[in-house]
């Protein structure tokens, strides 16, 4: 099994344990990182970089979170590769189902000033014509904030460098919205040990598939990349230990998404609250599944609707993640016995 694959499949698994030990304790699951509720230190799960003088003998996960932690985060929206930006783009298979569909309309409806835009990374002059078609939209419509994500087709940092230089020449205000570039390389640094620098140099290059686990942002940081994007998908424990080793050596972070809809929003955007990050939050499942999650957001309003660009944490309360399950009024099948599969049954 790809490694990806393996954690996705284990970080619910490893979500629960942590919401467990929470519950267990009558304690909120960030409260438990620190030496009152831990038996080690981070000193026993990971290694500083080899030239500096990081250590983290007698630090916990509790020392390198943002105090106190955001209750209002700004929210990224995902422009994908085949999303009509404006009514040149519109056809007849778009949904008619009460949503937007066109970008302007996205960002007037949740009052969005963070684009995340998707490119290819594989040709040249559709990238760069895409950023700015983008990014004119974004400033004509007050957006303040873009990032460019290439998604690991890139092989060459001259194809991103040339883009940006482009784009610096002859868009400096679409340039500077760009407040960083996620994922342009392939993601298995073992084998593609490519030299970021150049890129790094331009704007502000974070991981995303490649980092699976503070091991490779340890390896990443040594090719020149400055930042790493944190997902609870890849589980609680490995997203931890990653932003430590990050903060600690001075790395940018973000949060990302790989649609989070009803309860896996709420560590989700937790992990995002305590975080650093150095801009709010990517949250999509209500661009993507906003009627999944309709029992959670009855009882924790704002987290499933972006408002004013934003998504709300101040329902979120209780022991563990607070997820508040006996409130939440979700009918469930009942389960299935299929009978003839197992000698025993």
């Amino acid at each position: 099994m790809p490694w990806l694959a393996a954690l996705v499949c284990c970080s619910a698994f490893d979500i629960a344990l942590h919401d467990a030990y929470g519950m267990l304790h009558h304690v909120p699951v960030y409260q438990t990182y620190g030496p009152n509720w831990m038996n080690s230190d981070l000193g026993a799960f990971l290694s500083p970089a080899r030239d500096t003088k990081v250590s983290f003998a007698g630090r916990y996960p509790i020392d390198f979170f943002r105090q106190p932690p955001k209750r209002r985060l700004a929210a990224w929206h995902l422009v994908g590769g085949m999303d009509p930006l404006d009514a040149a783009g519109e056809n007849a298979s778009n949904p008619d189902d009460g949503y937007p569909v066109l970008l302007r309309e996205w960002i007037r409806r949740d009052g969005l000033y963070c684009l995340k835009i998707k490119l290819r990374g594989n040709d040249g002059g559709w990238d760069y014509t895409r950023l700015v078609h983008t990014g004119r939209i974004a400033v004509e419509e007050g957006v303040r904030w873009l990032t460019a994500d290439f998604n690991c087709t890139v092989t060459d940092p001259r194809y991103v460098n040339e883009i940006l230089d482009r784009l610096r020449d002859e868009e400096p205000r679409i340039y500077g919205m760009i407040l960083y570039v996620e994922q342009p390389f392939p993601y298995e640094l073992d084998q593609h040990g490519i030299d970021v620098h150049s890129v790094a140099a331009r704007k502000p290059l974070f991981m995303d598939e490649s980092a699976h686990d503070w091991r490779m942002v340890r390896r990443g940081r040594e090719l020149g990349w400055t930042g790493v994007a944190l997902k609870t998908c890849k589980t609680q424990t490995g997203a931890l230990l990653s932003l430590c080793w990050a903060e600690a050596h001075g790395m940018g972070l973000m949060v990302q998404d790989l649609t989070n809809p009803m309860v896996a929003q709420i560590p989700h955007v937790l992990l995002a609250a305590h975080a650093n990050t150095i801009m709010g939050v990517e949250t999509n499942a209500m661009q993507f599944y906003p009627e999944a999650s309709r029992p959670e957001e009855a009882v924790h309003p704002g987290l499933y609707q972006r408002r004013a660009g934003s998504v709300d944490l101040a329902t979120i309360s209780g022991p563990g993640f607070g997820y508040r399950m006996q409130d939440i009024k979700r009918p469930l099948p009942e389960p299935e016995i299929t009978t003839g599969l197992c000698p025993e049954i």
